[in-house]
């Protein structure tokens, strides 16, 4: 159930969100145009899942993402041009272009395309916060889909008997690739993280700030009490898988479209939308052109 009233944000809360859904629509036209080359997967509908988090994240901490962390880098780092130039293989690229899409790094920051690959890596990292008795956390984003690796269950007993400050978020899109949730995972994320007796809490709504509050005090539990958390967003997928790969009925698609926190925002604050949407607009804009500039890594080095 979507609330019926939401809070006002700050404009620098809802032009984060804003810059990521605009960087997300260059990448699928960019890639359309063949201006970057191989695949990638956007958060079109989930931008607001990673601006939640990293507002209850300090430097210290350390992220780890996925396949679809486009959204969790920027929240981050607010730093398009340097994932853009990744992406394109530009000069000025954040890996050097050795990782693209999908295989970033930097301090603080890890993704990958191998789902559940880092969530032992993310109980490793928070055991050795407790070890050295830093308040510091681990945070790792997993889609639904990824609660098909067995690798994610072994993770979690050890997060759980080690009671580590890590923690685990869960974008529930409802779709792994092109197979919906109810067809490739029985049972809930709730009921699994009950067999481990780890805390688990599901959001539901879009109302940024009210998530910003309930989330708050189990982050805070986790920094203190060095035990595992598991949160969960109910949230949609509104872009293809990777570049073109949509399996949906236009039914599904108008369905999701409706759950998306954007036009919800744009009803209830049209004037700080419009106003910050053309800003990210113009950002990104800018952006696209200025890398795209930029000589082709190890071009005329040859």
């Amino acid at each position: 159930m979507r609330e019926s009233r939401l809070h006002p944000l700050a404009d620098s809360t809802l032009g984060a969100m804003l810059s990521i859904r605009r960087f997300e629509y260059a990448v699928l036209d960019l890639l359309g145009r063949g201006l970057i080359p191989g695949t990638s997967h956007t958060c079109l509908g989930q931008e607001h899942v990673p601006v939640v988090v990293e507002s209850l994240l300090r430097h210290d901490d350390e992220v780890f993402s996925n396949h679809r962390g486009h959204g969790h880098y920027l929240a981050r780092y607010d730093d398009p041009a340097g994932l853009l130039a990744e992406l394109a293989g530009r000069e000025g690229a954040l890996c050097g272009g050795m990782g693209g899409s999908q295989h970033i790094r930097r301090p603080g920051f890890m993704s990958t395309g191998i789902q559940g690959q880092l969530v032992p890596v993310a109980v490793g990292t928070a055991f050795d916060m407790r070890r050295t008795g830093t308040t510091s956390i681990s945070v790792a984003y997993v889609g639904d889909g990824t609660w098909g690796e067995g690798v994610v269950y072994e993770a979690l007993n050890l997060a759980a008997l080690w009671r580590v400050p890590m923690v685990v978020v869960v974008e529930h899109n409802g779709i792994a690739q092109s197979t919906p949730t109810s067809a490739q995972m029985a049972g809930s994320v709730a009921d699994r993280c009950a067999a481990f007796g780890i805390r688990h809490v599901r959001v539901t709504g879009i109302d940024v700030d009210a998530i910003r509050a309930s989330l708050a005090p189990p982050f805070t539990a986790v920094r203190h009490d060095g035990s595992p958390l598991v949160v969960e967003f109910d949230t949609v997928r509104l872009g293809p898988h990777s570049k073109g790969d949509d399996t949906r009925t236009p039914a599904e698609l108008e369905a999701h479209a409706g759950r998306d926190w954007y036009p919800h925002y744009r009803a209830a604050f049209p004037e700080q939308v419009d106003r910050l949407d053309a800003a990210a607009t113009g950002k990104i804009r800018a952006v696209v052109e200025s890398v795209l500039a930029r000589p082709l890594i190890g071009a005329g080095h040859g």
